[in-house]
């Protein structure tokens, strides 16, 4: 304290206890309570360790499924699975992150968060499907991209930048699906699909709602508003347009019976590749351009 000003001028220590006092408790319409524990409830689901990951769906849905490995620039990412693979007996790709069960095998797929080579191996096989007349199917679970100072040297924003454009130049149908978190620029990078679908208790947003409260309110514990301010579900989305339809799930969530959900999964995937397929690749194209830049419009003449 200086001791040339009064006490009472003097600045005032903070205590921790006070530092790290509680926010007072919120006041909440009891509509915004139940929006706010829906969408919570929601993210949980799209985050439970049992849910099924991509390679789960890969064994229920698709056969002969033949892993490839590698971006011919930089290695390989085991958080990003691709290879060709037999849907319903037709000839297919199949691209989706996947995460891990445990301890071990979350470190090996960094967490479900893919770095640049990556999106680049993603890309170059769906390149490889083009040109072989195959239709590609992707499924996204990633909480987003690595942000890792090793994968922003490598060009992370560059590599996502890059699918997004070339994926729209694909000649062949694209299906994707949210299976779990669908979480910012790590999740579109492979979703610019002529059909988005999502299962009924995915989530699907440029954040993670932790995020956005710790940005909004400064208290990442405001996550259930910030949930539903986001407006990530799939009803929401659906309602506003930005993804083509819902994929039911069992009562509970799709860990309660994947194969049931899977069941439910490829049925929407099997509608959707029937009413792409007779498209030619420059339909496809333009369908898929039309798509995304309808998206966002919220103005009306």
């Amino acid at each position: 304290m200086d001791s040339s000003k009064p006490p009472s001028q003097a600045a005032k220590a903070v205590t921790p206890s006070e530092a790290a006092a509680p926010a007072p408790p919120r006041q909440l319409s009891p509509e915004l309570a139940a929006a706010a524990a829906e969408a919570w409830d929601r993210v949980t689901l799209a985050r439970h360790p049992q849910r099924p990951y991509t390679l789960d769906l890969i064994t229920e849905l698709f056969t002969d499924f033949t892993e490839l490995h590698g971006d011919r620039r930089f290695g390989d990412d085991e958080a990003m699975i691709a290879g060709l693979a037999r849907f319903q007996g037709r000839e297919v790709l199949v691209v989706g992150q996947q995460r891990g069960r445990n301890i071990k095998e979350k470190i090996r797929r960094n967490f479900g968060s893919p770095k640049p080579e990556g999106y680049r191996k993603a890309l170059r096989l769906m390149r490889l499907a083009d040109k072989f007349r195959r239709p590609i199917f992707t499924f996204i679970d990633t909480q987003g991209a690595y942000p890792g100072l090793d994968a922003e040297e490598r060009g992370q924003a560059e590599a996502i930048a890059y699918n997004l454009r070339e994926m729209v130049r694909l000649g062949v149908p694209i299906i994707c699906t949210i299976t779990g978190e669908g979480g910012s620029g790590g999740a579109l990078a492979i979703a610019m699909g002529n059909r988005v679908l999502m299962m009924e208790n995915a989530i699907y947003s440029v954040i993670t709602p932790e995020g956005c409260a710790s940005i909004m309110w400064r208290d990442a514990e405001q996550r259930d508003l910030a949930a539903a301010a986001l407006k990530l579900t799939a009803p929401e989305l659906l309602r506003l347009g930005l993804i083509d339809g819902i994929v039911p799930e069992p009562a509970g969530g799709a860990h309660e019976d994947p194969t049931q959900a899977a069941r439910a999964l490829g049925a929407a995937l099997a509608r959707s590749l029937d009413e792409l397929s007779p498209l030619s690749p420059a339909e496809l194209r333009q369908h898929r351009y039309d798509r995304f830049r309808a998206l966002g419009n919220c103005f009306t003449e």
